[in-house]
């Protein structure tokens, strides 16, 4: 059965633990399920395609915080009404995970819904949001990973917390094996639609495999690619174990930090324009490589929404694309120009590797891909700020990735509400690494 932990003991193995007086304003939690209204899978099979599967042990944590009048006069029943109308729309995240003879896992869609967690917390909005322990986020959501009784694990938890004098946060807690951060908000967006009783034509549904290539069979097996580390099997909890604390860090870059970091970059390279993507990257590569003396990391994934084969309706792994970028030599001896040119010109996409090393004899392996090298993942167009309740949007979206790798991940996101462009940034690395991370990117490049 499901196993909830409490925010005492929220923070899971691995991560940073948040302050007591944090981890204690917040109380009074219960926990339901809601199932959509109408009977919607007619217990039909949803299977999942390699890279689907390849991304089985992450999971994506978003929390969006809504000021007060937003959710005034919405009880829970009310708020609950809506997801049934929601859930008709998405009833493949309802499902629950089964196994084939094979042993390869597939979704049945039973209609056994979406996990509800309601909590109060003894802080006003505005003296959560000032708090500077980037951790906090953390007990706005569920830290939830399926199995190991896989057959009841739901696929989706949303955690709607109440704020002292008003104000609401709605956490959702996201399996990556349904799709990536675009596919996760266009659901969450959905519910939005829903209280308006605003609803797509067809129901969501997941991608069918993509052909990447003619033909997979390869009589040689290639060696596994360095865009994915392979971990111990783990059987059906979808989870794994580190010996590195990991700690997760946002800050924000503005337009004009923007502007400087690409003049800096640039230098007298005039006539040429640096992406403000690939110039966040390039930054946080060089930071990192400078706190690892030089050892690294020789190789960074860089993740991107691939526009050309996402499809409106769709929730899907097969639409971002998994680049590896490579050097000989430490990324402290390059101009950060030229690591700019890298990751512009020179990322490989290996989604097809991916697929071929998934699908290899049908044994399954169980990889990381966040994080198993430093892993940069662009989300600065994902419409996380489209989400609209009663006429009113959320003024700030927490976004991370839990269950990665030791190399870390950086997230570059969409400014908050009110801000003039510029980007959020989510950083995860291990926590013995942060504070000079911190103060390395502060002192080069004067950013806090």
């Amino acid at each position: 059965m499901l196993k909830y932990l409490s925010p005492q003991n929220c923070l899971s193995k691995g991560k940073k633990m948040v302050s007591s007086k944090i981890q204690n304003s917040i109380y009074n939690i219960s926990i339901s399920t809601v199932v959509p209204g109408l009977m919607s899978g007619h217990d039909a099979v949803q299977e999942l395609s390699a890279m689907d599967l390849a991304m089985k042990l992450h999971y994506l944590r978003i929390v969006y915080y809504f000021k007060t009048p937003t959710f005034d006069g919405f009880t829970i029943l009310k708020i609950k009404e809506t997801m049934f109308n929601w859930l008709n729309h998405t009833y493949i995240t309802c499902g629950r995970f089964r196994r084939a003879d094979s042993g390869r896992p597939f979704i049945k869609c039973n209609d056994s819904g979406v996990r509800v967690i309601e909590a109060k917390c003894r802080l006003s909005l505005d003296e959560w949001l000032e708090t500077k322990d980037d951790s906090k986020h953390e007990l706005l959501v569920s830290n939830q990973v399926l199995g190991p009784d896989l057959a009841y694990s739901p696929l989706i938890l949303v955690q709607l917390t109440d704020f002292k004098c008003g104000g609401k946060s709605v956490g959702v807690s996201w399996a990556h094996v349904l799709g990536d951060a675009f596919s996760a908000v266009g659901f969450i967006n959905l519910w939005a639609q829903a209280m308006i009783h605003s609803y797509p034509a067809q129901p969501l549904t997941m991608a069918q495999q993509h052909n990447w290539a003619c033909d997979l069979q390869n009589p040689k097996p290639n060696p596994y690619p360095l865009s994915v580390k392979r971990v111990d099997p783990v059987g059906d909890l979808w989870s794994t174990t580190s010996n590195f604390k990991m700690e997760t860090a946002s800050f924000y870059v503005s337009t004009t930090e923007l502007t400087r970091l690409q003049a800096q970059i640039c230098g007298k390279k005039v006539d040429q324009k640096v992406p403000e993507f690939e110039c966040i990257c390039a930054v946080i590569w060089q930071c990192l490589a400078k706190v690892r003396n030089g050892s690294g990391p020789k190789a960074v994934t860089i993740c991107r929404n691939d526009v050309k084969t996402r499809d409106k309706g769709i929730i899907t792994n097969e639409s971002q694309t998994i680049g590896l970028v490579k050097t000989d030599i430490s990324a402290q001896d390059y101009k950060p120009f030229e690591l700019v040119s890298l990751i512009m010109n020179k990322a490989e996409d290996e989604r097809m590797k991916i697929k071929e090393a998934m699908d290899r004899d049908n044994e399954l392996p169980d990889f990381l891909i966040y994080g198993a090298n430093l892993t940069f993942v662009d989300l600065s167009d994902a419409p996380f700020y489209e989400m609209e309740v009663r006429g009113q949007k959320p003024v700030y979206v927490n976004c991370y990735i839990d269950n990665v790798g030791e190399e870390g991940v950086v997230l570059v996101l969409p400014s908050p509400k009110g801000c003039s462009d510029g980007r959020m940034v989510s950083v995860t690395l291990p926590e013995n690494q942060m504070a000079e991370f911190k103060s390395v990117l502060n002192e080069d490049w004067a950013i806090a």
